[in-house]
């Protein structure tokens, strides 16, 4: 399985398999799916399934060859799970809001036998058989009672567990009493009113039906109107009579008006009692229809096919003339068996009805229909199974049965076909069936009875569906249509469909295939169903239910709405080991679409376990299933979700040792089991103070914060969640519940250790994630900080202040006469005197201040990160300690800087702040100590962070980096030190910035960007200035000291931990001097704590206004559910043939291979040939400085000197986008590289602030989604500042993966793209920068750094990182501008420094250079070698300001012997009239305002001028007579002119 996706799973099958493998052991043909297996490829050990992109004709492990990379699902939406549709906003559509059942029925029948009604003239014959018997072949008593007994006993069969009582031709007085007496015994539930009224006259117009007096000699007419005051509501109606809409229609009408006038007079119905609207009715006909009278059929037709439907239907064969010869009637009403028995064949028939019914009502009725008739209630059930066969019945004798809720014809459906199928292929058995039955009631009982009669032949009709159920999954159903009839329809019950963001394609976002829905579910779904009551079908059904169930959230939705549930529920109970895996899967599938199910599986029969046992299995009983390891998988995620915000399924876990079970396999060597494993801990220790403190007696926490060294970033990112919840974030579906608390009241360890476990934490956390490349993994740790922040708020308005006051001492903000004041370190240094070193508190108080000024520091870097949703939690988390300091009384204390802004501006201080002005207010660090062998200084830099809903700029320093580092390798404390040496400035000169276009006044935003920044600050009423929340707000200095105020907050964050861990009689760890004023410890910002006097005074209550913004709520679980909901058994959409992105592919492909092979052809002339054939001209806004080209799209990538990057069309000579790369003011695009080419591309951008961001959806004409950036992160985080430096170097390997990052650093970094972090830190041991980085294409452990010394160093990454210098180069006395790997040439490869030299190195030669030319004595600008060809391009500087042109040459690097390369051509382009050069055109980080690149596969060189102009020079290909060499040549193109074009051959 892949990453994300699935990653790493070993060779074999998987659960899929299995699942698949049981389902096809049924059928003779070879059907099956194409299982979506992982590879050991490297790059589908790191991709999802999903997000493998593989070309035409290649198999995914040669996919994983050229990538690609970042393309996972994590890079296209950073953890936030898909927003989902409006209509999931309906909670489990498929269960009902109240599930009646009926609880007692009234079978009323009035026929007044040998006496027909007045308005009924019969035929003769006619119809006379009630329930089965005549009434004129018994006295009129005997056969009324006859009859009220079989009515009595059909109504029984269809629900045994309901009181059926007959009324056989009841009175007016005794219809009222037991319809009273019914509703009574009912209670809230269903009733049951049947009514036949065949010896009485049809009922009237009106709605009145017929009963008679005492003496039985009047008719006596009831009003609908009285039956439902009589009965009430929710009942079921039967209405078997001629003229039966009569009541339908009136009862109708009469429900209406009474359910409008009581929501007119009382609002609705008291509780417990439904409209009667909601009551359903039956009836045999409409109100101008008569009964049949055929005397062929039964009086009582509907009666008897609601009742007694495999009588009728059989009967109803009969007499259809359908009958298989040697067949007659009284052999069919001897059909064998048992109805309750499948086993025999009346049982199987019945079984068939009812799968048949069923199939007719889900492809016919609405799903809201069919859930409230065919899955509220047994009996309900039945009847309108039944009413279904006597609408196909009465039809043919012009009668309409018709009912309420109102229903769709289904007497023509298809499958009745399939019934009467199923009925001619058992009566062709009936003969042999019956001779054999007559054979076992007349032999011998001595003989065995079942040795001399076969069982019946099992019909076809399951094991047919079954196929075709299959077939439907197998070719083409579960592909995805247009809208049409064989559509699911977008906005109906049907069921939600959701397309989805990448929906396992890896890449494709909704708006490409918003067309595309999910076609109509199967017409055989319900027969699957029935099939799990059958032993021998069980495993096949659950299979392809599984496969069905895994095409997506739709088809979830139509399995839980066809009834599903209550099966694999039962099975939950079933000891059958063949039907773990699939009943797993199932299970997955369904708790990820609907969580609800949670409850469900608490409750019934304690479900859970079923999981948890199979969670707890040894590896050596999984031995049989395929992988075992993501059964574990699914089983953590179950368990997850029943846990989830559920804290007595938190508890019942725990004591089903779940707990313990995922703490000892979260070393699993599959990434999804290690992902669940910490997922499920999360969940179940969220809010669960008993499950904290089990798990800290295990040290879990320790092995969490291990974890945050895994190789997989959803590893990492759920070990950050599962750290969260301990810490108190909440993980519970509600977004309303925030969390809290903390890691709870761990009351089995003392207070010291309790503060020091959670700051052992945070303080962990912070440093082992701050760099990783993964912003879904720095989210998450921003979450688990919040939750700190929170409860030791006091702690970091501490820190805060020190940090305020530090800069304030290194800046000399404000008075100059306080500037030397050491206010801070003097206020740190008396509250830590004045503490009492009883067991080490003065101790344990300094590495606390350590270790929060740690985390203050590394949120504000935090606050500048590149990607917008990372730095809008920080920002938040950073605002909300300047507006509690803004708050605090550190903003009236005497000489301290917020007393001094306070006076120093006209506003007043308890005056609201913006979030910029507070974040500026602390732009910059302290400087905290001495910075290991880092002679050189680094000046200001700055940074900015720009979210979707802010653009304010926060600025980094030179100290706070600095400081940030030594913070990483040890505890740092802030010191009354400074160093100002370290703070030299210089600001760059000639920076021109375009923001004013709007379109490109902000960097790119991600496709999911959906945190924005919560401003924290309180919203106080103009009116009232001088209050707060109750608090009074004091504008004029307070009598307290530093020391109070420190005291005051340190001790209201031990105070809040008092409450939390609810122990009383805790001594204090800060005592005070007796003579000190108290200190408020009961006060402060906390809401759970009381105010006192103290507090008042110190003010410190006013931080109770502040908006309740922290801790933040975490969405990762949500979106590690998707992965449940997304397609496993099939292929991902790329690689199904016939699909958009795979014809895609396949012509990319083609035509990638194309390209290569004609330029391969031309890449063994051009280096004989001159390159001065001019293809284009492009005039570009600014200069162009880096130049980079799409490999096998025309598409031209260009950076000017500050953040802006162009995209252009070369062949069409237009720009086709223009934006912002983010990078701050000050700083430039240094490196710019194009990924991916094979599979269409991302660009990827490395600025000067060492920060690298990738891009995807530039081509407007490829795509019509809008630009994303796909993920940004810090590269080199320590980036040091000099007068001219090289900014960020960037190298990308695609075979590999690999991101080389060096620059001005003393490190170089191999990032993994895969993994998303650094492998390793490869320190250069050189004090000058990196200027040039290139890989091995051959030996990717190997490669090349060029320094701005002019050394050069061989670098090997599979040694140790101090001592992997394999080879050191010096024959450079300059700048390095380039080096370049010489492809197809062993060893050898190119380096170019600024004063002109190319040198030609081969690595197992260090002293010498192989040969060395001096291309541009005055000065070189740019330096590139072409990727296919042996040349190089150079061009020089611009030396004086009156030089007209600029000029460049290609150099051979390959020819005949003697081996003496030549100049292929030298190049002069001519500036522009209104140019005019300057020497530093750009920025401090590139040394000339000219670029040069060659085309990746092309023979194309494009020359980047000063005046803004891009020049692209093709190579001019001669043909035979004009070259004495080229006579083997394999031309790619016929010569046109005497020459040979290029691949795309433009005119100038």
């Amino acid at each position: 399985m892949t990453e994300r996706g699935r990653t790493g799973a070993p060779p074999g099958s998987s659960t899929y398999d299995t699942i698949r493998n049981e389902a096809e052991d049924v059928y003779s043909e070879d059907e099956s799916l194409r299982s979506a297996s992982g590879s050991d490829s490297l790059a589908n050990e790191q991709m999802s399934d999903g997000d493998q992109y593989v070309a035409s004709g290649a198999s995914v492990e040669e996919a994983g060859s050229f990538g690609p990379h970042f393309y996972a699902k994590r890079h296209l939406s950073c953890g936030n799970p898909t927003q989902d549709p409006p209509e999931n906003s309906v909670k489990s559509s498929w269960r009902l809001n109240e599930k009646l059942k009926t609880s007692n029925a009234a079978l009323v029948v009035c026929l007044n036998i040998d006496v027909d009604p007045p308005d009924v003239v019969k035929t003769n014959p006619c119809a006379v058989l009630e329930c089965w018997v005549d009434p004129h072949s018994l006295p009129s008593n005997k056969a009324l009672e006859a009859i009220g007994n079989n009515l009595h006993h059909q109504f029984e069969c269809l629900s045994p567990r309901i009181k059926f009582k007959p009324y056989l031709d009841p009175s007016y007085e005794e219809t009222q009493r037991f319809c009273q007496n019914l509703r009574k015994t009912a209670k809230d539930e269903r009733c049951l009113f049947y009514y036949n009224g065949h010896g009485v006259p049809k009922p009237t117009a009106s709605g009145e039906l017929w009963v008679f007096n005492k003496s039985y000699s009047q008719y006596i007419p009831v009003s609908l109107i009285e039956i439902q005051n009589w009965l009430g509501s929710p009942c079921i109606y039967i209405w078997d009579c001629s003229a039966a809409g009569n009541l339908l229609t009136n009862f109708i009408n009469f429900a209406g008006k009474r359910d409008a006038d009581a929501n007119l007079k009382h609002g609705g119905y008291p509780d417990g009692m439904q409209s009667f609207m909601e009551c359903i009715q039956l009836a045999a006909c409409l109100a101008h229809e008569q009964l049949p009278m055929s005397p062929l059929l039964p009086a009582d037709l509907f009666t008897s096919c609601l009742t007694s439907p495999i009588d009728m239907a059989l009967r109803w064969y009969v007499l259809t003339g359908n009958l298989p010869p040697n067949i007659n009637y009284d052999m069919v009403h001897r059909l064998p068996g048992d109805l309750k028995d499948r086993r025999t064949p009346l049982g199987e028939l019945n079984w068939i009805f009812t799968s048949i019914t069923d199939t007719i009502a889900w492809t016919t009725f609405s799903r809201d229909i069919f859930t409230k008739l065919y899955r509220s209630d047994l009996l309900v059930a039945s009847l309108f199974r039944n009413f279904l066969l006597a609408e196909r019945i009465m039809k043919n004798f012009h009668c309409t049965p018709h009912t309420y809720p109102p229903l769709p014809p289904t007497n023509t459906h298809p499958m009745w076909a399939q019934w009467d199928l199923a009925v001619d292929a058992m009566l062709r058995q009936l003969p042999d069936l019956l001779r054999n039955e007559e054979t076992v009631n007349g032999k011998d009982v001595t003989v065995p009875s079942m040795e001399k009669t076969p069982a019946h032949i099992q019909s076809r009709f399951f094991t047919d569906h079954l196929k075709a159920f299959n077939v439907w999954i197998s070719r083409g159903g579960s592909a995805l249509t247009k809208l049409g009839p064989g559509s699911l329809a977008p906005a109906s019950s049907e069921g939600v469909f959701e397309v989805g963001m990448t929906n396992g394609d890896g890449g494709s976002t909704s708006s490409e295939r918003s067309h595309l829905i999910p076609r109509k579910p199967p017409e055989q779904l319900p027969i699957v169903l029935q099939l799990l009551l059958s032993q021998p079908h069980r495993v096949q059904a659950l299979a392809l239910l599984a496969k069905f169930v895994d095409l997506g959230p739709w088809a979830v939705r139509c399995a839980l709405q066809i009834g599903i549930f209550p099966f694999i529920s039962k099975l939950l109970q079933s000891p059958a080991n063949d039907l773990r895996p699939i009943l797993i899967f199932i299970w997955a599938r369904i708790l990820a679409v609907d969580p609800s199910c949670q409850a469900d599986l608490y409750h019934n029969n304690q479900g859970y376990k079923y999981f948890a046992n199979a969670l707890a299995l040894p590896d050596d009983v999984n031995a049989s299933f395929s992988n075992a390891s993501e059964q574990r998988a699914m089983c953590c995620f179950i368990l997850a979700a029943i846990c989830r915000g559920f804290p007595a399924a938190q508890s019942a876990c725990w004591e089903a040792h779940v707990f313990d079970n995922c703490y000892e396999r979260l070393d699993e060597a599959d990434f999804l089991p290690r992902q669940w494993m910490a997922l499920c801990i999360g969940q179940m220790w969220d809010g669960n103070d008993d499950m904290k403190i089990y798990g800290v007696d295990r040290g879990t926490q320790d092995k969490l914060l291990s974890m945050l060294s895994d190789k997989s970033p959803e590893v990492r990112t759920a070990a950050l969640f599962a750290l969260g919840t301990f810490m108190g974030a909440s993980g519970s579906a509600d977004p309303s519940k925030r969390g809290g608390g903390g890691t709870g009241s761990m009351y089995h360890v003392d207070e010291r250790t309790h503060c020091r476990l959670e700051v052992l934490v945070a303080t962990t956390a912070a440093l082992t994630t701050k760099d990783d490349a993964s912003p879904m993994v720095r989210k998450e740790l921003l979450i688990v900080l919040s939750c700190f922040v929170k409860e030791w708020r006091g702690y970091f308005v501490v820190v805060s202040w020190l940090y305020v006051e530090a800069e304030r001492r290194r800046t000399g903000t404000f008075q100059q006469r306080r500037v030397n004041e050491d206010v801070d370190g003097e206020g740190i240094n008396e509250w830590l005197d004045s503490l009492e070193d009883e067991e080490g508190y003065h101790k344990d108080s300094r590495v606390l201040f350590r270790s929060f000024y740690t985390i203050y520091a590394f949120l504000l870097e935090m606050a500048s990160d590149p990607y917008p949703e990372v730095a809008a939690y920080a920002q938040t988390l950073v605002d909300y300690v300047m507006a509690l300091l803004l708050e605090s009384p550190f903003s009236r204390l005497d000489n301290s800087i917020l007393t001094i802004a306070s006076e120093s501006s006209p506003k007043p201080i308890s005056e609201p702040r913006s979030r910029l002005s507070s974040l500026q207010s602390s732009a910059n660090a302290p400087y905290i100590g001495p910075m290991a062998r880092i002679p050189l200084t680094r000046t200001d830099s700055s940074s900015s962070a720009t979210s979707s809903r802010s653009s304010t700029i926060i600025r980094r320093t030179t100290s706070f980096a600095n400081s940030l580092k030594n913070l990483a390798n040890s505890y740092a404390f802030p010191t009354s030190q400074t160093d100002d040496a370290i703070h030299s400035s210089t600001q760059p000169q000639g920076i021109k910035i375009r923001l004013d276009d709007p379109d490109i006044s902000r960097p790119p935003s991600p496709n999911l960007n959906v945190t924005g920044y919560v401003s924290p600050y309180p919203s106080r009423p103009s009116a009232s200035p001088d209050t707060s929340g109750g608090h009074p707000v004091y504008n004029h200095p307070c009598p307290f000291s530093f020391v109070d105020v420190i005291d005051a907050l340190i001790e209201e964050d031990f105070e809040r931990l008092k409450a939390r861990r609810r122990k009383k009689n805790q001594h204090r760890h800060y005592q005070q001097a007796p003579d000190s004023v108290p200190s408020p410890s009961g006060s402060t910002f906390s809401h759970e704590s009381s105010t006192s006097m103290a507090s008042v005074i110190l003010g410190i209550g006013t931080g109770a206004a502040l908006p309740d913004v922290l801790p933040f709520k975490s969405r990762f679980y949500d979106w590690c559910c998707e992965y449940f909901t997304e397609t496993q058994m099939r292929q991902p959409e790329n690689q199904e043939p016939g699909s958009e992105q795979y014809n895609e592919q396949i012509w990319r492909q083609e035509r990638n291979e194309k390209i290569k092979n004609e330029t391969a052809a031309q890449s063994d002339t051009a280096c004989h040939c001159p390159w001065d054939r001019p293809v284009a001209t492009i005039h570009h806004s600014g200069h162009p400085l880096k130049l980079a080209f799409h490999g096998y799209d025309p598409l031209l990538f260009t950076a000017n000197e500050s953040n802006m990057i162009s995209v252009y069309d070369w062949t069409k000579r237009k720009r086709l986008l223009q934006f912002n790369n983010g990078n701050p003011l000050g700083t430039s695009i240094t490196s710019l590289h194009c990924i991916n080419q094979d599979v269409g591309g991302m660009l990827m951008a490395g600025s000067s602030d060492g920060v690298v961001r990738l891009y995807r959806n530039y081509d407007s004409f490829s795509t019509n989604d809008r630009l994303q950036m796909v993920t940004a992160f810090r590269a080199i985080s320590a980036m040091i500042q000099l007068r001219r430096g090289s900014g960020l170097i960037l190298d990308w390997n695609q075979s590999t993966g690999m991101i080389l990052a060096g620059g001005d650093s003393r490190i170089i970094r191999p990032w993994d793209a895969h993994r998303e972090y650094a492998k390793s830190e490869i320190v250069t041991q050189s004090e000058s920068p990196v200027t040039s980085i290139s890989s091995d294409p051959d030996s990717p452990s190997l490669f090349i750094a060029g320094f701005g010394d002019g050394s050069l160093n061989l670098f090997d990454k599979r040694l140790d990182d101090e001592d992997c210098i394999v080879r050191t180069f010096r024959g450079h006395s300059s700048w390095i501008q380039g080096t370049r790997w010489q492809k197809g040439a062993g060893k050898d490869f190119l380096s170019a420094s600024l004063d002109g030299e190319v040198k030609v190195w081969d690595v197992r030669r260090s002293k010498n250079p192989l040969t060395s030319w001096r291309v541009y004595p005055e000065g070189l600008s740019s330096f590139d070698v072409h990727d296919e060809c042996s040349v190089f391009a150079a061009s020089a500087s611009a030396s004086s300001p009156r030089a007209r042109s600029h000029n460049a040459l290609v150099h051979s690097l390959h020819a005949d012997p003697p081996y003496q390369p030549t100049v292929l051509s030298k190049l002069s382009f001519p500036f522009t009239l209104n140019h005019t050069v300057q020497r530093d055109v750009s920025t401090q980080y590139l040394s000339s305002g000219s670029s040069l690149a060659f085309h990746p596969k092309e023979m194309i060189l494009g020359v980047g001028c000063p005046d803004g102009t891009i020049r692209l020079q093709g190579c001019k290909f001669v043909d035979h007579a004009e070259s004495g060499g080229l006579q083997q040549a394999a031309w790619p193109a016929r010569p046109v002119n005497g020459h040979y074009s290029s691949v795309r051959s433009i005119s100038p």
